[in-house]
């Protein structure tokens, strides 16, 4: 059972007199400390309902990746043609996270993760109907937009946790948020799949599988949004109408984003490593089923090692970042970057380099969890942009 903390100091309007969280009142009440095993509100509520509506996005995302190769067979389309859908559904996600972030400053991120994640649970669950190249391009690029909830995932941490607990808080949301991606392959190629099949064509199969993830995703989208809140003194709608809160600009958010250099140092270095997973995310199945000659089945379950990492990789990323920062300030973080960075880059060559499938296994955890670990890593770097 939870202790109540008095939050400290009064303000003219708290959602919450007292906390169940030590919190720091010279940053807007954030939590000084994270609690795994508790899930009262707003902090803790807000840190679970994070996560798992990632992981729930990811779930909706990639719903249909390990079952690509059986789509390729049935509309007769080229590899060339599954590549093309592989970068829409990213390029998707791309162009959404570019609006929802200013977004986020305006209305917050609770409402905004509700909507586009039952947004996104529509293109999935009409997958099935995709009857060429084309309309598999497009409807996996609607799909995508539900990726955008990596933004409010983020931003949502962000408000809950104070700098010196950031890297770890949000590196733990990101991570296990993306384990959806590891689970996903083995739910959907692995469980799901030769479940319909057992009553059903393969096609007709893979045509009415995503129904499952899609009810999944609309559920949590309207569930998250009443029992959670935007910040630890309430949500953006209260504070306004109290007074306590300015209304915001998106388009003045964006410009400030847009113009500060550091951002986009970070947005090039994200793409080498939360960019490199999405590439294994959506090819990973494939490259396994057709470099080794494996099953569908078999394929999805290995591929899932990669997204596994996220249980603990992204985690030991931000928490090693917070710890350089308590020794070395900012430069311990970016050491940190650096050396999960470079350990990435190696692995990555040797794995795309090697034959022998058990030890292409072996190098995959090796280089899933740097890659996870640089990622945790960043997050520990955002707060100070």
């Amino acid at each position: 059972m939870s202790t109540e903390i008095d939050q400290g100091k009064d303000y003219e309007f708290k959602k919450y007199k007292t906390y169940a969280l030590k919190v720091d009142p010279n940053q807007n009440d954030k939590a000084t400390e994270i609690k795994l095993c508790n899930f009262s509100r707003p902090h803790m509520r807000a840190f679970h309902c994070s996560w798992w509506t990632f992981f729930v996005a990811f779930f909706i995302w990639f719903a249909i990746s390990p079952l690509l190769s059986e789509v390729r067979i049935t509309l007769d389309i080229s590899k060339q043609d599954i590549w093309t859908s592989n970068i829409c559904s990213v390029a998707g996600t791309i162009i959404m996270r570019f609006a929802l972030g200013p977004l986020c400053d305006k209305y917050g991120a609770r409402t905004l993760m509700g909507f586009v994640l039952m947004g996104a649970s529509i293109p999935c669950a009409l997958i099935g109907l995709v009857n060429s190249a084309t309309s598999l391009a497009i409807t996996r690029f609607f799909i995508g937009l539900g990726g955008s909830t990596f933004v409010m995932c983020q931003y949502w941490s962000t408000s809950m946790f104070s700098k010196e607990v950031a890297g770890t808080a949000n590196a733990l949301v990101g991570g296990w948020g993306n384990l959806g991606g590891g689970v996903t392959q083995i739910v959907m190629g692995t469980v799901l799949f030769p479940l319909f099949k057992q009553g059903m064509s393969a096609e007709m199969a893979w045509r009415t599988v995503s129904i499952v993830p899609a009810c999944v995703g609309f559920v949590t989208g309207f569930t998250i949004m009443r029992i959670s809140d935007d910040c630890p003194k309430g949500n953006y709608k209260e504070m306004k109408e109290s007074g306590i809160m300015t209304e915001v600009s998106a388009a003045a958010s964006f410009r400030d984003g847009a113009l500060n250099f550091n951002t986009w140092l970070l947005f090039i270095q994200y793409g080498c490593c939360f960019g490199v997973e999405l590439t294994m995310n959506n090819a990973s199945a494939s490259y396994f089923k057709e470099e080794f000659e494996l099953t569908t089945e078999s394929a999805a379950a290995i591929a899932s090692i990669f997204g596994w990492m996220n249980l603990f990789a992204r985690g030991v990323g931000g928490f090693a970042s917070d710890k350089m920062n308590a020794k070395m300030g900012m430069r311990g973080r970016l050491i940190v970057q650096t050396v999960t960075m470079s350990i990435e880059a190696v692995m990555v060559l040797i794995f795309a380099r090697t034959k022998s499938l058990g030890l292409a296994i072996f190098i995959l955890v090796i280089f899933s969890s740097m890659v996870q670990a640089a990622e945790g890593s960043t997050y520990g770097i955002v707060p100070y942009v």
